[in-house]
C-alpha cells in the first residue's frame, strides 16, 4: 500500500494574532471617537486630525501584518511602536494642558497597547518589557510628572504584556513538546505495522528454516543456526526502531512541525465481505462457522482482521503443531463483528505471552492485538494449560479514530 509523508504545522498563536487585529481596529475606532467627542477643547485640533488621519490609514493597511507571525516582522514592530509613541508624545502640544494635567487620554489612547501587545505574541515576555518600558517612558514624559493615574496605567500595561508574552513562550514550549509528543506516536504506530508485516513473513520463515535445520543436521543445522540470529536480530530491530527528529521552524512564532506518516487508502471505499477473506485459511484441519448474509466491513478493517485470524492461525501451527484442529466462528452483531479462532492444543502457560512479548516475541502482541487495536478493537487471548486456546478478535463498525494527531492536537 502506498505511503505518503503529511506535515502538520501547529501554532497556538494563531488566535492571538487575530483577536489583536480585531482590538487594534476596535482600539482605533475608539480613540477618534474619544477626539471627536472632545474636539472643541483641543488647542490645535488640526494636529489631532492629522495624527488620527496617520493612525487610522497605518492601522487599515497593516491588518494582514498582525494576521500572522511570519507577516510580523521586527522593522513593522518598531514602526508601529514609533507610531503610539508619537501620539503619546504630540498629546501636550496638540490638546488643551489643563486637559493633560487633569489625566486626559493620550492621542493613541488604548491604542497604545495593541503596539505594546503585538511585541509580546512576536517575542515573548522579553520584547513586551522593552516596548512596555518605552511606552511608559512616553506617558511619563507626556505627563510631566509621575501622578497616580498615569502611573497605575504604565504599571497596568507593563504587567499585562509581560504575562502575556510569557504565557506565550509557554505554550511555544509546550506545542514543540506536544508535536515530538505526536511524531514519536506516530512512529510508534509505523514501526508496529511494519513489524506486523515482517511478523507475518520474515520472521516466521526464518524460525521455520531454524527448526528444519535443527531436525535435518549437518549443513542445514549450520544454516538453521544463521536464521535463528538473523531471527533475533531482526525481532531487536523491529522491537526497538528509530524515531525521527522532530522539527521546528527557524522562527518560534511560526509553532512545530509534526511529520507523520500515513497509508493512501484504496479508491474503493465499498464495504468488503469479511468472509470472502477468511474462506481460505478453511480447510482439512480448520473449519469455518459463518453468518450465511455478507459480513460486511471497510476494506482496511477487513483486511486488518483477516490478517489477525492468519496470525492466530499461524500460532496454532507452531504451537500446537501441524496435527492439531482450529475453528473459526464468525458472529456478525449490530454495532460489532466477533471473530473466533479455537485450538485443541496444549494451551498456552501462565505467563508465556508476558514472557514472549519480552523477547522481542511480538506475533500475539502486534500481529493481533496491535492489529485491532489500530481499528479501535480489542483481541482477547483465553487458554488454559491442556484445553486449547481460544482467540476472540471485536471490530467496532463505526470506528472513532483515536489515533489521529489532529484529533489529538484540538484535545490538547
Amino acid at each position: 500500500m502506498a505511503q505518503r509523508d503529511r506535515v502538520m504545522r501547529m501554532s497556538v498563536e494563531q488566535p492571538l494574532w487575530r483577536a489583536l487585529a480585531g482590538y487594534r481596529l476596535l482600539a482605533m475606532v475608539y480613540a477618534i471617537g474619544l477626539f471627536a467627542a472632545a474636539h472643541d477643547g483641543f488647542t490645535r485640533p488640526w494636529l489631532a486630525v492629522v495624527y488620527f488621519a496617520v493612525l487610522g490609514v497605518w492601522t487599515l493597511a497593516t491588518l494582514p501584518r498582525v494576521a500572522s507571525a511570519a507577516a510580523c516582522t521586527k522593522p513593522f514592530l518598531a514602526v508601529d511602536l514609533a507610531i503610539a509613541v508619537t501620539g503619546i508624545l504630540i498629546t501636550p502640544i496638540a490638546d488643551a494642558a489643563e486637559r493633560v494635567h487633569d489625566g486626559g487620554p493620550t492621542l493613541p489612547s488604548i491604542w497604545t497597547a495593541g503596539s505594546v501587545l503585538a511585541f509580546a505574541v512576536k517575542g515573548g515576555w522579553r520584547w513586551a518589557a522593552l516596548a512596555s518600558t518605552l511606552v511608559a517612558v512616553a506617558n511619563l514624559v507626556e505627563r510631566g510628572t509621575p501622578a497616580r493615574d498615569t502611573v497605575h496605567n504604565v504599571v497596568l500595561v507593563w504587567v499585562a504584556s509581560i504575562a502575556i508574552g510569557y504565557v506565550v513562550e509557554v505554550a511555544r514550549a509546550s506545542e514543540r513538546t506536544l508535536a515530538r509528543a505526536l511524531e514519536i506516536e506516530a512512529a510508534t504506530r509505523e514501526r508496529e505495522r511494519l513489524a506486523r508485516d515482517i511478523h507475518d513473513s520474515v520472521l516466521q520463515v526464518l524460525a521455520m528454516v531454524q527448526r528444519r535445520g535443527a531436525v535435518i543436521g549437518g549443513e542445514a543445522a549450520e544454516l538453521g543456526r544463521m536464521a535463528g540470529e538473523q531471527e533475533v536480530a531482526l525481532r531487536t530491530l523491529v522491537s526497538g526502531g528509530l524515531v525521527p527528529v522532530s522539527r521546528a521552524s527557524e522562527d518560534a512564532a511560526l509553532g512545530a512541525v509534526v511529520r507523520t506518516v500515513e497509508e493512501d487508502e484504496p479508491a474503493d471505499d465499498g464495504a468488503v465481505d469479511l468472509r470472502s477473506l477468511l474462506a481460505p485459511h478453511a480447510g482439512s484441519r480448520v473449519s469455518l462457522a459463518e453468518p450465511g448474509a455478507p459480513v460486511t466491513l471497510p476494506p482496511a478493517a477487513a483486511r486488518e482482521v483477516a490478517a489477525a485470524v492468519g496470525a492466530a492461525l499461524d500460532n496454532v501451527r507452531r504451537h500446537a503443531g501441524e496435527q492439531a484442529r482450529a475453528w473459526i466462528l464468525v458472529e456478525d452483531e449490530p454495532d460489532e463483528v466477533i471473530v473466533t479462532v479455537r485450538d485443541d492444543g496444549p494451551g498456552i502457560p501462565e505467563g508465556r505471552l508476558a514472557q514472549a512479548e519480552g523477547e522481542g516475541r511480538l506475533g500475539v502482541a502486534l500481529s493481533i492485538r496491535g492489529r485491532l487495536g489500530d481499528l479501535g478493537g480489542s483481541a482477547d487471548v483465553i487458554s488454559v494449560p491442556g484445553q486449547g486456546t481460544e482467540v476472540e478478535l471485536r471490530v467496532p463498525r463505526h470506528r472513532q479514530d483515536a489515533n489521529d494527531p489532529r484529533g489529538k492536537a484540538e484535545q490538547r
